[in-house]
């Protein structure tokens, strides 16, 4: 059977090619506008071949290895939870504790199993520095670094930065002896620009996928520092810190992750922007850390209800949720409801924009930000501070509660006091409700339309005057028999109802 298939299969792939013979041969027939298209496409398709044979030396396959570790018996979980007073409950009754003993047995020591990973990489220095992800090399104790000619060697350091999932790797090579890609600049790449992906997807080494920029500043909340580039360049499992490679053969993006229904290419990958990858490679390399400036604020997109009542175009400036006691922001004046425009001369276009011009501040020097306050802007001076080591989604929601903001999960929001700098900011007359300082669109807040800077009036019958009040309607209220809301946005009250 199997020698009859693979004959079948021969027979099927020589007929495919005597049609393409045919078909070549009537080519000179057709007309010259298919003429020229036809020409175009082998032209891309050189082009394409090019790339790939320039860019594939330089690009590595990575195996990961952690070993097994022995796990004692603190580590691991009790089946009571490890409530002390449970299990003496359990000791009282003899079935009970038979039960209490075997389960005990199961928790003696053990070893977890070793653990493989793979991925890719691609070199950025001929004396043996290679830039993949973090999450292909993180937490392993042995990365080994294959070529495509086979060649093979142990990682000698490995620096990582877990906020944009950066990682420099390390061999030990002759001086000058590597191929390497050249960075290219993705502040230029533009949407539909023609990108390969070259990694290997499942461990197929040496493998080239081909796609275009789908669109750009992306944030699909993968990691704590994202603006990444989208593209339909298949990429699957094992691509990982793969090079995004334009048509001149340079990097644009490191591939990073997918979004996937199956477990498998679905048509969306995202790249890290080599720019930023390339401002935090440097640092690990020079410093074996990435020191950031920060602000100490939460930032939102302005939306087009919220652009509306500033008088500002859609896409312009950030604005500010909560400024944190005792962060740079706060002591330049920062207030909530305050549109940032400017940073140090540059104009911004929306969160990432300012994230990106702010971690890359020079630590101790002030800069002037322009904000838009009540329909004025004003030039504050900040002072770039470090970002602390635990500066963080954790550490923010703990410090949002801090300033009084409160943060409802199973609804999907967060509100602080509507202050009269905030209401004069979204245009009203009045600070009673609570206005909403975040949104999870994935929550049931999202799903009947709240968004940052509207204004919480009620909650059921009860009137909204403060944090307190909504915390104490919220604590009465049931989504499985619905919340009922009345939303101010702008001038307009309308209620919606959350389940």
């Amino acid at each position: 059977m199997k020698v009859f298939q693979a004959t079948r299969h021969w027979l099927v792939a020589l007929t495919g090619s005597m049609l393409l013979v045919g078909a070549a041969v009537g080519l000179a027939d057709r007309k010259p506008a298919d003429q020229q298209a036809i020409r175009q496409a082998r032209d891309l398709s050189t082009a394409f071949r090019s790339v790939a044979k320039e860019a594939t030396p330089a690009v590595v396959s990575i195996e990961t290895t952690s070993k097994a570790k022995v796990m004692e018996e603190a580590q691991l979980r009790s089946p009571l939870g490890g409530d002390d007073l449970f299990e003496e409950f359990f000791r009282r009754d003899p079935q009970l504790r038979r039960f209490l003993e075997q389960q005990r047995g199961l928790r003696q020591p053990r070893s977890t199993p070793e653990k493989k990973g793979m991925g890719s990489g691609f070199v950025i220095d001929a004396d043996g520095i290679i830039l993949t992800n973090n999450h292909v090399v993180q937490d392993a104790d042995e990365v080994k670094v294959r070529f495509s000619d086979g060649r093979e060697y142990i990682a000698t350091d490995v620096r990582t930065d877990p906020r944009t999932d950066v990682a420099v790797v390390r061999i030990d090579v002759p001086k000058g002896s590597l191929d390497v890609l050249p960075m290219g600049d993705s502040n230029d790449v533009q949407v539909a620009d023609w990108v390969l992906a070259v990694g290997s997807p499942f461990g197929l080494a040496t493998t080239v996928t081909q796609g275009i920029i789908s669109a750009k500043g992306r944030v699909p909340g993968i990691n704590e520092r994202e603006n990444y580039l989208q593209t339909d360049a298949a990429i699957n499992p094992g691509n990982s810190g793969g090079p995004l490679v334009n048509l001149d053969g340079e990097v644009i993006g490191i591939n990073t992750a997918i979004s996937s229904k199956s477990g498998g290419y679905d048509g969306i990958g995202f790249a890290i922007p080599i720019n930023m990858a390339k401002w935090v490679a440097m640092q690990l390399i020079d410093k074996g850390q990435v020191d950031r400036a920060y602000l100490g604020v939460t930032i939102q997109e302005v939306s087009s209800p919220i652009a509306k009542q500033l008088g500002v175009e859609l896409g312009k400036g950030a604005l500010i949720g909560q400024v944190f006691k005792n962060s740079p922001a706060a002591d330049a004046g920062v207030e909530p409801g305050d549109l940032i425009l400017k940073l140090n001369g540059k104009e911004v276009s929306g969160p990432s924009s300012l994230q990106d011009a702010v971690e890359r501040l020079e630590l101790g020097k002030k800069y002037p930000l322009v904000v838009l306050r009540d329909g004025e802007r004003k030039t504050l001076t900040v002072a770039a501070r470090e970002m602390p080591e635990d500066y963080s989604r954790e550490s923010l929601s703990r410090q949002s509660t801090e300033n009084g903001s409160q943060d409802y999960e199973e609804v999907g929001l967060s509100v602080q006091d509507l202050t009269p700098a905030v209401a004069r900011q979204l245009g009203l007359d009045r600070t009673e409700g609570v206005v909403v300082s975040s949104v999870n669109s994935d929550s049931p807040a999202g799903d009947v339309g709240i968004d940052v800077g509207d204004v919480i009036l009620k909650v059921g019958n009860q009137r909204i005057r403060s944090t307190d009040d909504f915390k104490a309607a919220m604590e009465d209220a049931d989504l499985k028999d619905g919340i009922l809301m009345l939303v101010r946005t702008g001038s307009t009250s309308r209620f919606v109802v959350l389940q």
